[in-house]
């Protein structure tokens, strides 16, 4: 950097305007950057893929020229990918039509379709480099047996069909996609005893019964439309083979054989293909809950009935990077505020990631342009561009576990944006000591009419406070929350009729037809990300609110004793009575000492309260992390352990509690154990609590009132 450039960066030190920043966002420019990154397939690890990241630094480094302290970083990683190679599937054995009406039917096979076709109407789903159907990381092999329908596939679908006394093991079971990830689909039918497993879309969840399908007048899949997605579910997230540690071309790894991932071959197929399947079953009818939209019967199993699977795909170490764009901050460059999208794509990728990684985009010109102008943030803005997301998070996780300590240390927030610009109403989930900074930045943005606020808009509490949901799993804050305990955000904007999610229908003419060419969404989506990173990057302004920490305890706390009795766990230490009570009397008495704290920290503020209400994240955070799951470290959430989406709030705990056994020594040691650990908490969120409400060092100190002591394990 030039001495005239440093002076530059060192005199703009002028507070951005929330409000300002939040009305920079610009239709035309979102648009291109939507033809820019969606014009071809860029599955993590392709050839597209390299483009798309060449395309995404030239971005970031064309609009970051003349700007002091920009920086931009391609950060390769070298994570285990899969890639698909050749799938069939097949009816076998099945009544053919005849070619003429006196012939008899013969016996015969039926091929089903493992890829969309083209669309008239759409030229980009004739591009040479789009994929077969297929599910990475499923099992290579050949397949033929028997059906056996389960639903969503989840743990209490197969205990149903347990319980109705359906056998699946030798059989390839057939699940609709929802209810859970889809690789707990596969982890269950494989520990079932299951041999092959074919997933589908069903219309009653985001086909005809929805409305429209596309092409033909609405958004929703038709019959040929089909989810890809991954499959991994590790105690751990990010690259397979480097649990911990940044997948880079050197590092150590464990070997590939002592993964569990998926043996058996598992197959995506569209709602059409499933009923071909589905029409021919006559075993015993499935219950009500379980008959999705298909107009025909959804029955439990048949031996007879034969499907022919066959899937093969590679596993291999590949290249893909994290493209990284840095703005230094003008008083406080230690500090950062990370705003971050994946590029990776299933195909196309308009909705998802897109949708969200135009969003970063635009928010990254935003600053920088305000910084081209001198007026920059006081810390620094982090905007980045996640590689191989889809895979299972692996970009960012990448990227955190470079060096999390240092992430803990430096990282004010991470605010994720993944295939979030779908609609007109905004929404997502907050980590609770950000949610008041939260909810002060979307009163300085606008809604999507540009007439009220974007708070306006949120949906509320019964309180009238914008409702905040948990973060848990699915993308691409896990690592930084739930590993680094950097607190997170995931924001969202929904409405749109319709889905093309991983599909080969994922393009900018279904996004522009069913989401809005003119590009309200992510207009609204980036007006409030940069009101939020201008609020968050103001040293001046309080981020941490020790209220919303100790109401989200109480609210989680009240959760957890409900969940115990209704396990009957008052034999198990008696804890609903006991350990839980205690927790819920300990954080009522809290709430009074942190709203002082938090409303002396507004009014007169101290140098050292930094220090204080950052450490209000450590003490929330375990070295050893949960039980089978040491990776997830924070007491405060997780993903759920058996649907991968879901959030598991307060994990530790809650875990204990799921597993426990009335009367079993065993089960009340690890509660007791689990329950210590937030008591633990609990005690050091009130020590930094009465170091805020101490009175500053004087010779003569006056008395003050004290929190009461927590109670310890």
């Amino acid at each position: 950097m030039t001495t005239a450039s440093l002076l530059v960066l060192l005199l703009a030190t002028e507070t951005i305007d929330p409000a300002a920043a939040a009305r920079k966002p610009d239709a035309a420019t979102l648009a291109s950057f939507h033809e820019l990154l969606a014009s071809e397939p860029h599955v993590a690890g392709t050839a597209g893929d390299a483009r798309t990241i060449a395309r995404l630094r030239d971005a970031f480094v064309k609009m970051g020229e003349g700007v002091p302290g920009w920086t931009v970083e391609v950060q390769e990683i070298h994570p285990l990918l899969s890639r698909p190679v050749k799938a069939k599937l097949e009816i076998v054995g099945v009544d053919l039509a005849a070619p003429e009406a006196s012939a008899p039917p013969r016996r015969g096979v039926l091929p089903l379709a493992v890829t969309e076709p083209n669309l008239a109407v759409d030229p980009a789903t004739a591009h040479p480099d789009l994929d077969i159907a297929w599910n990475a990381w499923s099992g290579s092999g050949t397949v033929e047996a028997g059906v056996v329908y389960v639903n969503y596939g989840r743990r209490e679908d197969f205990e149903q069909l347990a319980k109705l006394g359906v056998d699946p093991r030798g059989r390839i079971a057939i699940a609709r996609y929802g209810g859970n990830f889809r690789g707990y689909k596969a982890k269950f039918a494989e520990a079932a005893g299951c041999v092959g497993l074919v997933i589908f879309t069903d219309p009653a969840d985001s086909g005809f019964v929805k409305g429209k399908t596309w092409p033909d007048g609405g958004g929703w899949a038709n019959a040929d439309c089909v989810q890809r997605g991954s499959l991994i579910t590790l105690p751990y997230i990010g690259d397979p083979l480097t649990p911990g540690r940044e997948a880079t071309k050197d590092a150590a790894r464990v070997p590939l054989e002592s993964l569990a991932l998926p043996r058996i071959p598992v197959q995506p197929i569209g709602y059409g293909a499933a009923r071909e399947i589905l029409s021919r079953m006559k075993g015993a009818e499935s219950p009500k809950e379980w008959r999705g939209g298909l107009p025909c019967d959804y029955r439990l199993d048949d031996a007879e009935l034969k499907l022919h699977l066959s899937v093969e795909q590679t596993r291999e170490i590949m290249q893909t990077a994290n493209v990284i764009a840095r703005l230094e901050g003008a008083t406080r460059p230690g500090e950062s505020v990370i705003v971050g999208a994946h590029h990776d794509a299933w195909c196309f990728g308009a909705a998802d990631p897109l949708a969200g990684t135009i969003c970063m985009l635009e928010a990254a010109r935003t600053f920088a342009s305000l910084a081209r102008d001198g007026t920059r943030p006081d810390r620094t803005l982090v905007f980045a561009a996640w590689g191989a997301e889809e895979y299972g998070i692996f970009g960012s996780t990448e990227f955190v576990e470079r060096d999390a300590a240092a992430l803990s240390r430096g990282a004010v927030a991470y605010i994720n944006l993944d295939m979030t610009a779908m609609g007109l109403n905004p929404g997502g989930a907050v980590s609770p000591t950000l949610r008041d900074a939260v909810a002060k930045a979307l009163a300085s943005a606008p809604d999507a009419t540009g007439n009220a606020t974007a708070l306006s808009a949120w949906a509320k509490g019964e309180n009238g406070a914008p409702r905040f949901g948990d973060l848990g799993g699915g993308s691409d804050h896990v690592a930084f929350w739930c590993h680094a305990g950097v607190p997170s955000i995931m924001f969202s904007a929904g409405g749109s009729a319709g889905v093309s999610y991983h599909s080969n229908y994922d393009t900018v003419a279904w996004y522009r037809a069913i989401v809005g060419e003119d590009y309200a969404s992510a207009r609204l989506v980036t007006g409030i990300v940069n009101s939020v990173v201008a609020t968050l990057a103001d040293a001046g302004t309080a981020h941490i609110s020790a209220t919303a920490l100790v109401d989200d305890g109480l609210a989680q706390a009240a959760n957890l004793r409900e969940l115990a009795k209704a396990r009957n766990l008052g034999k198990t230490g008696e804890l609903a009575d006991t350990l839980l009570d205690t927790i819920l009397a300990t954080f009522r008495s809290m709430r009074g000492f942190a709203a002082k704290a938090d409303a002396r920290i507004a009014s007169a503020p101290r140098a050292t309260d930094g220090a204080d209400l950052w450490s209000l994240r450590t003490t929330w955070m375990s070295e050893q992390g949960l039980d089978g799951r040491p990776w997830f470290r924070t007491l405060l959430a997780a993903t759920d352990r058996d649907s991968g989406y879901a959030t598991s709030t307060w994990p530790l705990l809650r875990e204990a509690i799921l597993d426990a056994k009335a009367d079993d020594p065993a089960s009340r040691q690890r509660i007791m154990d689990a329950a210590g650990a937030y008591l633990e908490a609990q005690a050091a969120t009130y020590a930094v609590l009465d170091r805020l409400l101490a009175p500053e060092v004087s010779p003569n100190p006056s008395p003050r009132e004290s929190a009461p002591p927590a109670t310890g394990r």
